[in-house]
């Protein structure tokens, strides 16, 4: 597995790379400290996994970035790492097609449970965004709240591949469907959880607490 850095503070970069060691020992770390580094090293490793992104780098807006690195390598998996963990980020990242936002505030605990999560298949969601905002009303409507049960089997295992950041073209391989039926079951996930698109999908079904590893699994 090869994992890029892209942060420009060393130490960060360190304590870092020592949480990836404790979760990979084969992992080749490879390290830059600004964009142009970033995207040099990226052309010269096409086979890179995962890519951990700093928001704040001296010579490139982060999401700026993380747009090119999308748009470019959309086959790389994504993680934002920012001191900057409002709500508003999280969700901007996310929307961006970032597979988790941890703060670099989190505890190291945490930052190894959220790039575990991540290597699973996991999208990880910093407690702060799964707040119940009044525009999300699968959370705060009255009555009875939205369960798995809402939604059939073949819409649960759609909702497992979006939670893992997978685009409807993928879906619809990965579940040998038409892409038109992957978008009809994405539009009845949104009406049963009450939310407007798939990022709000995501931190619905992180506040509701779901476990959907077995869906995703078939």
């Amino acid at each position: 597995m090869k994992i890029r850095l892209v942060d420009d503070h060393p130490l960060i970069r360190d304590a870092l790379r020592r949480v990836l060691k404790e979760l990979t020992d084969d992992a080749t770390v490879l390290e830059a400290s600004d964009y142009r580094q970033a995207m040099r090293l990226i052309e010269e490793h096409g086979d890179l996994h995962l890519i951990l992104l700093d928001l704040n780098l001296p010579d490139r807006d982060g999401f700026a970035f993380l747009t090119d690195l999308r748009r470019r390598n959309a086959k790389i998996s994504l993680v934002v790492l920012s001191a900057f963990h409002d709500r508003d980020n999280v969700l901007k990242a996310l929307d961006l097609g970032a597979l988790g936002f941890i703060p670099k505030s989190a505890p190291r605990e945490v930052m190894v449970s959220a790039l575990r999560l991540v290597f699973s298949g996991g999208i990880y969601i910093p407690p702060e965004a799964l707040a119940r905002p009044e525009s999300v009303s699968a959370r705060t409507a009255p009555g009875r709240p939205v369960s798995p049960a809402d939604l059939t089997e073949r819409q649960l295992e759609v909702l497992a591949l979006m939670m893992q950041g997978h685009s409807n073209k993928a879906i619809s391989r990965t579940l040998d469907v038409a892409e038109a039926t992957v978008k009809h079951h994405v539009t009845a996930i949104l009406k049963a959880l009450k939310v407007m698109n798939r990022t709000e999908a995501v931190i619905a079904v992180g506040a509701l607490g779901w476990d959907l590893a077995r869906a995703a699994d078939r």
